[in-house]
C-alpha cells in the first residue's frame, strides 16, 4: 500500500502521527483532531513553493503510522513525548532541555539524604521545588547539612563503616555512616524536620521545635534543648525573609525572540512573586529544512517550544506570556492547567504593561543573539555563572584543577594537573606526577593514584580545595578519581569528566544525565581549552621523560659500558650530554682506558651520522 493510498485509511478521530523515510527513521510527529483530514491536508500544504519545509518531508517520507487517543490534551501530551523521544529532524526541538534544580530527598534509603538535582526518578525519593535562580537549591542543602545535620554524600550507608568523614567532625552530618554515632530515630527526626522545611510548613516546624525545646528544657536536657532553639531561630528567620519576598505579584514566565540571518535566539524571564528571580537563553542556527527567504512561522515555532518546555515539568507557573498566538494554544492552557490542579493561562497581549514585559524580554534575546551569533566574547564572570548551572556546581568555580594521564603502551607513565583559577590558567600551580605503583596500561589506575597523592597532600596540608576537579577521559576516569577522593573520605567534592570524542561532559552522582553542551557553547569552550591544556602538558612531560629515558639508555649500547658504570657515569656528570661533552682526561677518573676508547668513538661515530 503507497502512502496516498494508506492516508484514505486513517481514522478520523485525534491522535499523532509520524511520517517515516525509507530507511524507516521517524522524521515528523504531529498531533490532529481528525487523523485523516491533517493528514491530507499536506499534499495541499506541499503543492508548488508555498511551503518549503511540507514539500521537503513530502519528498522523503514514504510512510506512516499513527496513534489513536482519546481526545486533543492526550494527543497533545503524546506528540511531546514522542518529539523528545525519536528526535524527528523535521520538527522544532528544544536543545537545552535542562531544568531549573530541585532538591531530592531519599525517602527509600534506610538514612535519607539530600541532593540538588534536575532529573526526577521513580526512585521512592520525594522532590521540592523548583528553585529560582540555580543556586537557591545549593543555599537551602547548605542550610540542611549545617541545621538539620542531613548528609549529600555517597557513603554507602546500608552498612557501618570504622570511622565516619570530615563532614561529621565539622558538625554538618548526623554520622549514620558509623554505629552509635546517631540513632534511627534521631535521624527520622531530622529527616521529618526536613520534609517540613522543604514543603514549606514552617509554621508546624517551629510549633514541633518548640515543643521538643520545651520538654528538653523540662528534662534538664540543657544542650538538646540549646540545639532546637538554634533551629527555631534558623526557621523563624527563613520564613521572615520569605515573607517579605511575597508581599504580592504572581509567578509568570515571559518569552522574546530575536530571529535575523536564519538563526534564532529566545529569552524567557522568571517571574515569582512580582521580581525577576532569573533567566534563561535559547538558540537556533538549524531551524527544520527552512527555505532562505521563506517567512518564520513564529506560530508554529512557539507552540512547539511551550509544550515541549512545560508539559514534563513538575512546576507550571500561573500565567505565561507569548510574544505571539498559535492554533492549540487553548489545547495547551487545558492540559498544563490539569496539571497544575489550578488555572493557566497563556497570554498574548498586544499593549501595556504585559506587552512592555514581552519587549523588554525580546531586547534581552536581542542581546544573547549579539553575543552568541556575533563572537562577542561573553564576560568572565557571565562565563563562570553559567559552567555553575550547566555542572549544578555548588559555588561560583574560582578554581578549576583538570587532570590527564600519558602514556604509550604503559611505558613511562605519567601524569599532568593544570589549574584554571580567576579566569585564566594560572601556569605556576601547575604539577606533573610519574606514576609509581601502577605496571602495564592501566589508566584508571593511574588516575585513582595520581588524585589519591594530589588531594591526600591537600588535605594533610589543611589547604584549600578547587571549586571542580576535571577529569579528561569517559565515566571509567571519573569513578576512579572519586574511588580516590572516597578513600580519602572527601565526599563532597564536586568532580566532572569530559568525554575525548563526544565531548560530553559526565558530572559524579549525576552520570545518568550527562550534559551536551552545544558546540558553540562558551562553557564548552571553557572546558575544552583546560582539557586540551591539561592533555597537552601531559603529553610535554611524557615525550620529555622518554627522551630521558632513551638518552640514558644509550650508554648501555657502548661495548665494555654495564648499568653500574652508566650510573657511576651519570652520577659523576649529571647527564648523558655532559658525557658526550667530556674530554678522555675527564672520562679516564671514571672509566677504563678501553671504556674511554669505546665512548669517545660511540659519540664520534653519532655525530658524522653513522
Amino acid at each position: 500500500m503507497d502512502l496516498i493510498e494508506k492516508i484514505r485509511t486513517l481514522p478520523t478521530q485525534p491522535g499523532v502521527y509520524m511520517y517515516k523515510n525509507a530507511e524507516g527513521e521517524v522524521i515528523y510527529v504531529g498531533k490532529a483532531k481528525s487523523l485523516r483530514a491533517r493528514v491530507r491536508s499536506y499534499f495541499n500544504e506541499g503543492v508548488g513553493e508555498a511551503n518549503a519545509k511540507t514539500g521537503s518531508l513530502l519528498r522523503e517520507a514514504v510512510d506512516v503510522e499513527y496513534i489513536v487517543v482519546d481526545n486533543e490534551k492526550e494527543a497533545l501530551a503524546l506528540e511531546n513525548n514522542l518529539i523528545k523521544l525519536k528526535k524527528p529532524r523535521f520538527n522544532i526541538l528544544l536543545r537545552d532541555d535542562k531544568t531549573y534544580p530541585y532538591i531530592k530527598l531519599t525517602r527509600a534509603e534506610r538514612f535519607p539524604r539530600v541532593y540538588v538535582t534536575r532529573r526526577f526518578k521513580k526512585d521512592g525519593s520525594e522532590y521540592y521545588g523548583p528553585y529560582f535562580p540555580g543556586n537557591l537549591a545549593h543555599r537551602i542543602v547548605d542550610l540542611i547539612h549545617r541545621s538539620f545535620l542531613i548528609p549529600s554524600c555517597k557513603v554507602d550507608l546500608t552498612r557501618y563503616h570504622p570511622r565516619p568523614c570530615l563532614q561529621y567532625y565539622i558538625k554538618r552530618c548526623l554520622g549514620p555512616c558509623v554505629k552509635d554515632l546517631t540513632t534511627p530515630e534521631a535521624y527520622q527526626e531530622a529527616v521529618r524536620d526536613v520534609q517540613l522545611l522543604l514543603e514549606g510548613r514552617q509554621t508546624d516546624l517551629s510549633r514541633s521545635l518548640r515543643q521538643r525545646m520545651d520538654q528538653a528544657a523540662g528534662n534538664q536536657e540543657y544542650e538538646r534543648a540549646a540545639r532546637y532553639r538554634d533551629l527555631l531561630s534558623t526557621v523563624e528567620q527563613l520564613r521572615e525573609k520569605q515573607r517579605m519576598a511575597a508581599v504580592e505579584g504572581d509567578d509568570v514566565d515571559v518569552f522574546g525572540y530575536h530571529f535575523e540571518n536564519e538563526m534564532l535566539a529566545v529569552n524567557v524571564f522568571h517571574m515569582r512573586g512580582g521580581k525577576v528571580l532569573d533567566r534563561r537563553d535559547f538558540f537556533w542556527e538549524d531551524l527544520p529544512d527552512r527555505e532562505p527567504g521563506q517567512p518564520f512561522n513564529t506560530g508554529d515555532f512557539f507552540s512547539a517550544l511551550l509544550k515541549q518546555i512545560y508539559i514534563d515539568q513538575q512546576y507550571v507557573p500561573r500565567t505565561v506570556l507569548a510574544p505571539v498566538d498559535f492554533e492549540d494554544r487553548p489545547t495547551l492552557e487545558e492540559l498544563l492547567s490539569e496539571k497544575r490542579q489550578g488555572k493557566v493561562e497563556i497570554q498574548v497581549p498586544q499593549r501595556g504593561e504585559k506587552r512592555s514585559l514581552i519587549d523588554l524580554v525580546a531586547q534581552n534575546a536581542k542581546q544573547s543573539f549579539d553575543q552568541r551569533f556575533r563572537v562577542m566574547k561573553p564576560a568572565a564572570k557571565a562565563i563562570q555563572e553559567n559552567l555553575q548551572d550547566a555542572l549544578t556546581l555548588p559555588d561560583l568555580p574560582k578554581r578549576i584543577e583538570c587532570f590527564d594521564i600519558s602514556h604509550i603502551q604503559g611505558a613511562e607513565t605519567v601524569a599532568s594537573m593544570v589549574v584554571w583559577e580567576d579566569g585564566k590558567m594560572n601556569k605556576s600551580e601547575y604539577r606533573k606526577f610519574i606514576v609509581r605503583t601502577v605496571q602495564g596500561v592501566d589508566d584508571f589506575a593511574s588516575m585513582r593514584e595520581v588524585v589519591e597523592r594530589r588531594y591526600k597532600r591537600l588535605r594533610d596540608e589543611n589547604k584549600p580545595f578547587p571549586s571542580l576537579v576535571l577529569i579528561d577521559g569517559g565515566l571509567g576516569q571519573l569513578h576512579a578519581a572519586a574511588q580516590a577522593l572516597e578513600s580519602l573520605e572527601i565526599t563532597n567534592q564536586p568532580l566532572a569528566a569530559i568525554a575525548k570524542k563526544e565531548e560530553i561532559i559526565y558530572v559524579y552522582g549525576q552520570e545518568d544525565d550527562p550534559v551536551v553542551l552545544d558546540r558553540h557553547s562558551p562553557v564548552l569552550h571553557l572546558v575544552q581549552m583546560i582539557r586540551d591544556e591539561s592533555h597537552r602538558f601531559a603529553v610535554t612531560f611524557h615525550r620529555k621523560r622518554r627522551q630521558m629515558r632513551d638518552r640514558k639508555s644509550e650508554l648501555l649500547e657502548i661495548p665494555g659500558i654495564g648499568e653500574r658504570t652508566r650510573q657511576r657515569l651519570l652520577q659523576h656528570f649529571g647527564s648523558v650530554r655532559a658525557v658526550q661533552e667530556a674530554d678522555a682526561a675527564a672520562l679516564n677518573a671514571i672509566l677504563t682506558k678501553p671504556q674511554t676508547e669505546a665512548l669517545l668513538k660511540h659519540f664520534q661515530k653519532a655525530a658524522l651520522g653513522f
